[in-house]
């Protein structure tokens, strides 16, 4: 492991299912795991500054401002926590899990997205539901928020784009270009468009705007593939994370591989050495000079080596080479 990288201390025990950066420095890291447990990290002095529990399994998290963080999962719950007075509230519920946690800055508010096949904006100020939209069609698998665009993810390969400020009738309602079932979706920081992959080692480039000569420009690609024996193994693409300067993604699946894309130029930037396990996770800072990677075992349809690995947390701090478009 090179200088450039970093493993954190005291990984949770369980997978990992999102790691966020806080928004405004690449020092504060926010992880959930299955081990039911909420870590925030201090990746400079690598410590844990803070740990709160759900009940169940959490499945997502995100810092609401630099001090207040928000979680949801199994319990169906959706969790906040201020920082700094470590007072834990519960603002409400679904039906089913939470599947997705974002802020959404726009409107001042939390948008969860749950296996109920609903998504719910959440005002912190008053702690309470502001409005549930049933046009999901299927389980939130994945969402992504940038400014007033949402776009969001289900199970029935179906990816729906809405406007934050009216969120009454989505903009967009498509079939997903790829044919098995969705593991990731974010939105481009240009906000023309989407990056969308899938379980089966391919990923998809999409744009928002309708015009046919900007819908030639799609594509997809087969990535997170190896050849052994003449026997290509296909491993699912877990983790997309843009970065916000460059427009370039990075996507890490469960053949232990980070890569890192420059999509719209049909190029790929990077790989990463490998990862002793699936990567579950990844996010770039908000400046774009660091990366976490989390890795733990994913894969459900092998059986487990032995032993089987933890989970671990690493922080890269990358460079240009490895981010920006050549």
């Amino acid at each position: 492991m090179s200088k450039s990288e970093i493993q954190l201390n005291n990984a949770p025990s369980d997978v990992i299912s999102a790691v966020k950066f806080g928004p405004t420095s690449n020092q504060f890291l926010l992880v959930s795991s299955w081990d039911g447990t909420v870590h925030l990290y201090d990746t400079v002095a690598n410590t844990v500054r803070q740990k709160y529990l759900h009940d169940a399994p959490v499945l997502d998290c995100a810092f609401q401002g630099p001090a207040n963080t928000v979680s949801g999962g199994l319990d169906n719950t959706l969790k906040h926590c201020d920082l700094n007075s470590q007072a834990e509230t519960i603002l409400g519920t679904h039906h089913d899990a939470i599947k997705c946690v974002e802020v959404a800055t726009k409107v001042n508010g939390i948008l969860t997205g749950s296996w109920d096949k609903t998504i719910k904006i959440w005002d912190i100020r008053e702690k309470e539901c502001v409005g549930t939209y049933e046009q999901c069609n299927g389980r939130v698998y994945s969402m992504s928020v940038i400014d007033e665009k949402i776009a969001v993810a289900t199970s029935e390969r179906k990816v729906i784009i809405w406007d934050l400020r009216n969120m009454h009738q989505y903009l967009i309602r498509r079939e997903s270009s790829l044919k098995y079932q969705t593991r990731a979706i974010k939105i481009s920081p240009n906000k023309e468009g989407y990056v969308m992959s899938s379980i089966e080692g391919r990923v998809a480039v999409e744009y928002f705007d309708p015009d046919p000569e900007v819908q030639k420009r799609k594509f997809a690609f087969k990535c997170h593939r190896m050849k052994e024996n003449n026997i290509e193994n296909i491993h699912p693409v877990n983790a997309i994370s843009f970065h916000n300067g460059y427009n370039t993604f990075a996507t890490g699946g469960s053949d232990g591989f980070v890569n890192i894309w420059d999509g719209f130029n049909k190029k790929r930037l990077c790989q990463f050495h490998h990862y002793d396990s699936s990567i579950a996770s990844l996010s770039f800072s908000n400046d774009g000079s660091t990366l976490a990677i989390a890795c733990s075992y994913l894969d459900e349809l092998e059986k487990p080596p032995e032993p089987t690995p933890v989970p671990t947390i690493y922080v890269r701090y990358v460079n240009e080479q490895e981010t920006k478009p050549k």
